[in-house]
Order: structure tokens, then sequence, then C-alpha cells
């Protein structure tokens, strides 16, 4: 059976709460028990010295007083045990008990005699107990030596004071203490309750949302989850990652159209080319000619299958980087797209540094971002007109801008430029054979890389800046 989190916290919360109140309970009624037993020996202790000076004529005359003078004695040793809320006794050195302010405290009776081997080695001693049946109930008791005017032990004096109250407080403690505790347990449960539903609402919701999205419903989201903490902090994650999912599932169904359509419109020409030349539609005179499309559309398909698993393999390419010379990169993905610049007739301005300048990264990616921002700079920019790429280091960072003229990129179209499949206004180029994948191709490995990339179109003139991290010099030297 599935234990839930309320249950299980709720659970746990009660006995915690049942230990903690029968722990303090009884280390309450320890200390209580300590504090009254110590209220009552002090009490006794404080007057031991006008008992031990009443019992000095028994002590000095070695015999009881008779007649009236006997019950003034008694009475005197009556008040004194009553100011004590106590009775007190003496006994001689063998433990018979000679005198007693107590009318139920038989002269002549026996103290137990191993009760003295506890008092004589400190003079005093406290005990709870009703000394073997000489009391007729469990009482404090203080016990001290008397001694004679030649200091030799003359017999004992006995305080005692009833533990009745102990008792009588006792009861009215434990009930008490169980009536608060049975308060504190119904206030704890009834906030825990609260708690746990301001817990387990929110959490259920989330699974619920959770359960409908693995199910196949991306567009559910977590509602009615609000404020501060864990909890909302979880829902607010829940829905980020579902939101994220949906529009990356949304991306690649996008990405699949685009597939299937960029597919489509060069395997329908090849189709219905050969088709025509089969079924003779097209004259023996005119094959070479569609022939020739016929080749020129399987090659724009092989490169578009081409670029699809180069960013396949990009994203899933493990990043070994290394220290490379950006300066020679660059100069290689320029002279790699000479052809294209000399039949645009275009000028090239170079501003690449002689020196070698060391950066970290993979060297072949880096050069494939290079020369797909020259190909689509050469492409978009005007006849007879000029292309830049040129290196800056700016602190840690080294810095290859690709700089053409041709028509300004509108400012709304700028954030889409890196998007797979995305192609600008095609009227700017005479070039019909983009895919929109070659800057979504760089956008990729930069971000493998974690660099950045930049991209501004003003009257006509536009460049596009990325970072490269700069080499640790330490790795560069000898």
């Amino acid at each position: 059976m599935r234990k839930s989190i309320s249950v299980a916290l709720f659970s746990m919360v009660s006995t915690l709460l049942v230990l903690g109140i029968a722990v303090m309970g009884c280390s309450e009624w320890v200390l209580f028990g300590r504090y009254f037993a110590q209220e009552r020996y002090e009490a006794l202790d404080g007057v031991a010295d006008v008992a031990r000076r009443t019992a000095d004529y028994v002590v000095q005359n070695a015999s009881l007083p008779e007649g009236e003078e006997l019950e003034v004695l008694n009475a005197r040793l009556e008040i004194i045990g009553e100011s004590a809320e106590a009775c007190l006794f003496f006994t001689d050195p063998e433990g018979r008990v000679m005198l007693s302010s107590s009318s139920s405290q038989v002269v002549g009776t026996q103290v137990p005699l191993a009760l003295f081997d506890e008092v004589e080695p400190q003079g005093s001693y406290h005990l709870l107990s009703n000394l073997e049946g000489v009391l007729a109930e469990k009482s404090y008791v203080s016990v001290s030596q008397m001694r004679d005017a030649d200091g030799q032990r003359s017999g004992y004096l006995f305080l005692c004071s009833s533990g009745a109250r102990l008792e009588d407080f006792r009861d009215e403690f434990f009930s008490n203490f169980f009536l608060s505790a049975c308060l504190m347990l119904l206030f704890a449960n009834v906030a825990c309750g609260l708690l746990m539903r301001r817990i387990t609402v929110p959490l259920q919701k989330i699974s619920d949302a959770a359960q409908r999205f693995g199910g196949g419903d991306l567009a559910v989201r977590v509602e009615g989850v609000t404020g501060e903490g864990e909890i909302a902090d979880l829902a607010r994650t829940f829905n980020t990652m579902a939101e994220n999912i949906q529009t990356t599932d949304n991306s690649r169904g996008q990405f699949m159209g685009n597939i299937a359509h960029e597919l489509r419109t060069p395997m329908t020409t090849i189709k219905g080319f050969v088709d025509g030349i089969l079924d003779g539609t097209i004259p023996p005179e005119k094959e070479r000619k569609y022939l020739q499309i016929i080749s020129d559309e399987s090659r724009r398909l092989s490169r578009l299958v081409r670029r699809m698993l180069d960013i396949s393999q990009i994203q899933s390419q493990e990043m070994k980087k290394e220290d490379f010379d950006l300066c020679e990169s660059m100069r290689l993905a320029l002279l790699s797209m000479e052809q294209k610049i000399t039949d645009r007739e275009l000028d090239v301005e170079a501003d690449i540094p002689e020196e070698p300048v060391m950066v970290e990264g993979v060297n072949d990616l880096i050069t494939q971002v290079i020369y797909n921002l020259l190909e689509n700079a050469t492409k978009f920019a005007a006849p007879h007109s000029s292309l830049y790429l040129g290196l800056a280091v700016h602190g840690e960072k080294a810095v290859v801008t690709v700089r053409n003229v041709g028509q300004t990129i509108p400012a709304e179209e700028i954030p889409l430029l890196f998007e797979r499949f995305h192609k600008s206004d095609k009227s700017r180029s005479e070039d019909k054979d983009g895919y929109g994948l070659g800057l979504y191709v760089v956008k990729t490995i930069l971000s493998q890389h974690k660099e950045q990339i930049t991209v501004t179109s003003e009257n006509g003139v536009t460049a596009f800046s990325f970072t490269v991290q700069m080499a640790h010099p330490m790795r560069n030297e000898p």
C-alpha cells in the first residue's frame, strides 16, 4: 500500500511530538521531585539545631524526665515538629526510641542498625524511607548524630516529613501535564495538517501535470502555485522545462517540415525530368539540357544532406580544444574563398596581424565558422564592392570581423539569421541555392565553444563579429 507524503510526515511529526512530550514530562518530574525533596530536607535541617537543644536535657541526664516535666518536654517537641510539618524522635546509640513528638511513635521502638552505618562517616544522612516499619508511611528523613559534653556519641535525632505530599503533587502534576500535552498535540496536529495541505496540494498539482506531460500533453502547465519557497520554485522550474520542451518539439516539427520541403523540391524536379526523358515527352535533342538540370539538382540535394550531416556531427562531437594560430586559419579560409570572391569581383581588405595570435579551440571548426561567414558575406555583397576580414585582440578574447557592402538587413530579421532554414530576402543576392544552414552551423560551433557572435547592419554595411578565447600564455612558452 502506497504511503502518501502527508501521512508519512504527519506520522513522523506526531511521533516526535509524543516522544518530546514524554521526555519533557519525565525530565520535569525528576527535576520537581529533586526540588521537592531538597526543600523538605532543608526545612528539616533548619529545625535540627532547635531539636538538638531540646534533646540536651535527655542526653545530659541520661534518662527521661517524668510527670509534668515529661509533658512539657513532649509539648515542646510537638511544637517544633509542627513548625517544620514533621515529627521528630530521639534514639540512644543502639537505635531505641527514647523520646518522640508524635504519640504514634512508640518509645522503645528499635530503628534498624544498618541505617547508622550511613550516618557515622558524615554525621548526618538524608533518605526517603519508612525505616522498615518504624514509620507508618514513606517519609523524608533527616538523621543527625548527637554527642554529649565529652564529644561522645550519645544518640541520634530523626526528623521525618510525610511523603504523602509528594504523592499528591505527583497526581496533580501528571493530571495537569496530561491535559497540557493533549492540548499541545491537538494544536500541533491542526497546524501540521494545515502545513501538509500547503505542501501536498501544490505537489499534487505538479504530479498531475507531470503525468499529463508524460502522456503527451506538452501544453500542460502547473497553475495556481505562487509565492516563494522550494515548491513554488519547483512549479516554476517545471513550467520552464515544459515550455522549453514544447518549443524544442515545435522546432523539431518545423525542422522536419523544412527538411521535407527542401528535399521535395529537387527530388520533384529530378523525377519530372527523368520521367519526361523516359516517356519521350522531352525530345532527344533537349535531353542533354535537362540532364544537366538533373545533375545540378542532384548536387544541390547532396549539399543539403552534407550540411545536415555536418550539423549533426558538430552537435555530437566531443570538444578537444587546442592552441592554434587564428591568423593562419583566417588566411586559409580566405584562400578557399578566392574563386567565389573573384567571380563577384570584390575588393578584399584583410586586416590580419603578421605575428601569430594563439587562441584556444578546435581549429577545424573555427576555420569552418570563418569560411561560412566569408561565404555568406560574398553571396550577399554587391558586385564590385568590398569585403573585409579583420582580427583584433581585446583582453582575453580575439575578435574576428567579417564585413560586406550590400543591402541593409532589417532589424527585426537579425535575430532570425541563425535559425535553421531561415532565408533572408533572396532579392539581395543572385545566389538562389542557399538553405539557411550556413549561419546555423556558425551559431552551433560557437555555442559549443561558449563564444558569442554579434551582427550589425546599417546603411548597407553588414558586419558579423565573433569572439575566440585567447590561449593561456604559459602553454605557449618553450
